[in-house]
């Protein structure tokens, strides 16, 4: 069975056969969080999509250097500290801690690097004034710009021609600006605002700017992935291309790009804007981790994932199923079972596979429950014991044993007294609270859903 991982590659539209540029360290680079509010869902997705990736990837390579930024200094987060009325420390401290409970919640293992943006403004002060040095930025009023037309190769990666961008630019015009499409590197900050001392005045960095000095530094200057959600690709993925390539004097920048597409709800975009947001430490007390995983990587990644009540129940119910053939295991698992992953990450593919060796482990022995358990763990489910497991749903219940066995009393009388109706309602409001009754040789047994 062919070994060989396939990516996606935006750069090219092709799939391709995933070559590192050396097999013996691999360097992915993904796009973290903006800490300027808690994660919601839909940054959930490129969290887990990047970590099943990072999995695949050392399962096949000996060392792989996975850097996921934490951006700390952003227009987002000043406005959000103002609207907040909090300090820019206590809300990017608070944010960060939020998104490192997620990770954790989601079963997400931690980025071999995730460095800050404000640890690392010497670098980014380099940069620009090597940029300047090349000719590729200027300075105007204490504001560093790139100057877009100096780069031959932009747009690649959107598909943007630079004539159309001039042409169909909303982008506000700023009289500093040489011209509407180029974007900014640096700019001076107001008294309340965080600042940098710089050869171009007090200031802070332009958000494209952060990812270009982070990467270089744990990556250098070509390295093999580069991955985030589909809306960075313009213009903050256009932008690292084009800044990093004529700093760094390289004819590539990362090899491969990969993007996630979004999710929806009824088919809208997860957005702010549109009063849609589902925060993913909303869901911790009342859904387990594993459920809110599973859902994520229920679409093809480079498929919009439509989130809904009935996609978290069907994935609650399938988690509870395989928990009944659970047995720790680390087995070795054979290429034919994991095939999908290595075919661009296709985790409905595998997940199919899931459900056949489910069936096998169910009807079979030790070994099948074995290996069924060791192909969930790869994907970073069922890594926790069955007890913990049915803990997790005991806690998750608010009724206590006593009203149930008095719910099912009255249900019983009920049932003698003809009473269908009220015995009816009693199963599902036992149901609603999260416990399953069945009837069974002349006695009613139940269990947590």
């Amino acid at each position: 069975m062919n070994k060989d991982i396939f990516l996606t590659n935006n750069l090219s539209n092709k799939k391709e056969k995933f070559v590192p540029i050396d097999e013996k360290n691999v360097g992915m680079y993904v796009c973290g969080p903006t800490v300027y509010d808690d994660p919601h869902i839909g940054n959930a997705r490129p969290i887990v999509i990047f970590d099943i990736l990072f999995k695949i990837l050392k399962s096949k390579f000996s060392s792989v250097t996975y850097v996921r930024n934490i951006t700390d200094v952003d227009d987002k987060i000043i406005k959000s500290s103002n609207e907040k009325k909090i300090s820019i420390t206590d809300l990017t401290q608070s944010v960060i801690k939020s998104f490192s409970e997620d990770c954790n919640y989601l079963n997400c293992e931690n980025p071999t690097q995730q460095p800050k943006a404000t640890e690392h403004i010497d670098l980014m002060i380099e940069m620009v004034s090597e940029l300047i040095k090349k000719g590729f930025a200027y300075e105007n009023n204490k504001h560093v710009y790139f100057e877009v037309k100096k780069f031959n190769d932009y747009g690649q990666l959107s598909n943007k021609r630079l004539e159309d961008l001039i042409a169909g630019s909303r982008i506000k015009v700023s009289d500093n600006k040489k011209n509407s499409e180029d974007f900014v590197l640096w700019k001076p900050s107001t008294e309340n605002e965080p600042s940098w001392e710089s050869p171009w005045g007090k200031g802070r960095p332009g958000w494209h700017l952060e990812c270009s000095a982070m990467s270089k530094k744990f990556l250098g200057n070509e390295f093999d992935i580069h991955g985030g959600g589909i809306d960075l690709i313009f213009p903050h993925h256009e932008n690292e291309i084009a800044q990093s390539r004529c700093a760094n004097d390289s004819k590539v920048f990362a090899n491969y790009w990969l993007h996630n597409a979004f999710i929806t709800m009824s088919n809208e975009k997860m957005a702010k804007s549109q009063g849609n947001i589902l925060k993913i430490k909303d869901f911790r007390n009342k859904v387990s981790g594993q459920v809110l995983r599973l859902a994520l990587i229920s679409a093809h990644y480079k498929q919009p994932l439509d989130w809904n009540d009935k996609l978290l129940e069907d994935c609650q119910n399938t988690i509870d199923k395989w928990y009944s053939v659970y047995f720790p295991s680390n087995k070795i698992l054979e290429d034919e079972i994991t095939q999908p992953l290595y075919d661009d990450i296709n985790t409905p593919g595998y997940i199919a596979n899931l459900h056949k060796l489910y069936d096998k482990a169910n009807k079979g022995n030790d070994e099948d429950k074995q290996i069924f358990n060791s192909a969930c763990n790869f994907i970073g489910l069922l890594q926790e014991t069955k007890e913990k497991w049915l803990n997790y749903k005991k806690e998750k219940v608010d009724i206590t044993k006593t009203e149930i066995e008095n719910k099912i009393d009255l249900r019983n009388k009920a049932r003698e007294d003809k009473n269908y109706n009220e015995a009816d309602n009693i199963r599902d409001y036992l149901l609603d609270k999260g416990v399953l009754i069945e009837d069974k040789d002349g006695k009613t047994i139940w269990k947590f859903k």
